[in-house]
């Protein structure tokens, strides 16, 4: 066990060196290396393996083999969308022990490749895991831990775990270099705290930058997946409709561009001009980060924003709306 787990963490650095050379950090804060920080990311995964292991699930369906993981103790399961690939559908899962049962798809978002699922009663609690709500924290150069059933379930093997990296990140999505292959898909990556920060999607050819699902689909559209709901354009769903266009200025302060008439914003007080500081208490540092801190947020949800106007700050709070059709965050 120990011996394959030293494997896996070797290869897993092997393949994120150079990435790890392009996401240098400042001098005083060097980026983890050393051997002594190697050693301390293997505990913690070693530390966290047995808990978050017992909420994956392998998923049989359509003759085919995928992942998925439970994030509720009454059955709700997070996976892929391609995997059902529609409501209603049932499933034959397998647990970590080889218990079988069955789940049944609940809704999915088909623009994002998410999708919800519900297990069978068994008149005890399911073990689960939770979701990261922190979606916009997610930043590349940062550790984690891929979970699943590459080549369906196997008892004797168990679940595979890779360590890696996130490389980039996405309004709605996170790519890794943790190596997938085929049975991963709608599987768990999660970060150092045990918490899923990402459902696997798709495998790239070259095996090192894979395409995970974030959570900012799932949250943003959690009501609709729980009613069954397929959500094919960007206008159905939750929302989380701001209505401001930002720009990275001279400065590198995050600033408002422009407002939409009639938005959330635009009621609220905020102006073109205005420095976005902070959303939530959290530092608001790009776009990206900005946009998906947004759009993880559902509509009716509010928003506590710290803005710099003419070099004085203020805190105002705005309540997102729905989504329209091809607007902006």
């Amino acid at each position: 066990m120990h011996t394959s787990f030293h494997l896996l963490l070797i290869v897993a650095l092997l393949c994120g060196r150079a990435n790890a050379a392009e996401q240098r950090q400042s001098i005083d804060k060097p980026p983890k290396t050393d051997i002594a920080a190697l050693q301390e990311i293997q505990n913690d995964v070693q530390k966290l393996l047995p808990r978050v292991r017992q909420a994956l699930v392998a998923i049989q369906t359509g003759g085919g083999t995928a992942s998925g993981v439970i994030i509720s103790a009454d059955g709700l399961l997070l996976t892929a969308a391609h995997v059902p690939n529609d409501p209603g559908k049932d499933m034959r899962i397998i647990l970590e022990d080889g218990t079988v049962t069955t789940a049944q798809s609940l809704g999915l978002d088909k623009t994002t490749d998410a999708a919800l699922a519900r297990l069978k009663d068994r008149g005890k609690p399911w073990p689960y895991v939770s979701l990261s709500r922190e979606v916009a924290k997610v930043q590349p150069g940062e550790w984690c831990f891929a979970l699943g059933h590459p080549g369906g379930f196997d008892k004797a093997r168990g679940p595979v775990l890779r360590v890696g990296k996130i490389i980039k990140q996405t309004a709605n999505s996170l790519h890794s270099d943790c190596v997938l292959m085929g049975g991963d898909s709608g599987g768990p990556l999660f970060n150092f705290n045990g918490e899923v920060i990402g459902i696997h999607s798709q495998i790239w050819e070259g095996r090192d930058q894979n395409v995970h699902v974030s959570m900012a689909p799932f949250l943003r559209s959690w009501e609709a997946m729980q009613k069954s709901q397929v959500i094919k354009t960007w206008g159905m769903g939750a929302g989380g409709y701001l209505g401001v266009a930002t720009v990275m200025n001279d400065s590198l302060d995050l600033e408002v561009a422009d407002v939409i008439e009639g938005s959330p914003a635009l009621k609220a007080g905020i102006r073109a001009g205005d420095i976005i500081l902070s959303v939530n208490g959290d530092a608001m540092t790009d776009q990206q980060q900005f946009s998906a801190t947004v759009r993880a947020r559902a509509a009716g949800d509010t928003l506590k924003i710290k803005l710099r106007t003419h070099g004085k700050e203020r805190d105002l709070s705005v309540q997102l709306a729905q989504k329209p059709q091809d607007e902006g965050q």
